[in-house]
């Protein structure tokens, strides 16, 4: 479940929208004030914000500005401000998308997934990696969880690479074994078990109840996409 940050001061308008959102299997967090969208939107790093620019306090213009040196995922504004001039400066300023409201359900939710498509597939693509407080950077070998570095074997970084770049889709034990231990899977084998319980500890998972590393019986594992704010 991807989570959205939605600015937006229309509190009725915030309801239907995160109400919409969450049915179709978002988290959503609302902020009804512009003066605390920065410190919200940079201290729980959400996969996607959606943004109002006409707000009490502090409008998105600015709000858009000030988290770009520390928020580098989607920034899609959301407004009833529809000149060509508020677009261009909307996108320049380090926004992703300029919806303009009304706006249908549907298509807003087509614009949302389409960029978090394609953040996801950009950080695949490039040697670092962030999924929420988790940040990995593959050519230093390095992962951080709420800027804290986590000390990993080079067995456990290569592990953790091999699953958070696939978050979201479970990775076989096969896979596991022929594309980071080297060999094939011979059936009986448990050390990736193990490390990957050693990568739960390091990582604050729950043991007994897993909610970052997902055991998927008879399938293989799964790290999932939503579980690292």
């Amino acid at each position: 479940m991807a989570h959205i940050m939605l600015v937006e001061d229309d509190e009725r308008l915030a309801a239907l929208t995160a109400q919409f959102l969450q049915s179709n299997e978002f988290t959503v967090t609302i902020v009804n004030d512009g003066a605390d969208a920065v410190e919200a939107i940079i201290s729980k790093q959400p996969d996607i914000v959606v943004l109002d620019i006409m707000l009490p306090n502090q409008d998105g213009f600015s709000i858009c500005r000030a988290v770009r040196p520390h928020y580098t995922g989607p920034v899609l504004f959301l407004t009833a401000k529809d000149s060509d001039f508020d677009q261009v400066k909307g996108l320049e300023i380090g926004a992703d998308d300029y919806v303009i409201k009304p706006v249908e359900p549907y298509v807003l939710l087509a614009r949302v997934n389409a960029l978090l498509r394609r953040n996801f597939a950009t950080a695949q693509s490039s040697n670092n990696l962030e999924l929420g407080q988790l940040k990995i950077d593959k050519a230093d070998r390095t992962a951080h969880l709420a800027g804290e570095e986590v000390e990993l074997t080079s067995y456990e970084f290569d592990l953790l690479w091999a699953l958070a770049s696939n978050a979201g889709e479970t990775q076989s034990r096969e896979y596991i074994y022929k594309h980071v231990v080297g060999r094939e899977y011979d059936g009986l084998d448990r050390s990736v078990d193990v490390r990957i319980s050693r990568l739960r500890k390091k990582l604050g998972d729950n043991p007994e109840q897993p909610f970052r590393l997902i055991t998927v019986w008879g399938k293989g594992y799964l790290c999932s996409k939503s579980a690292w704010e």
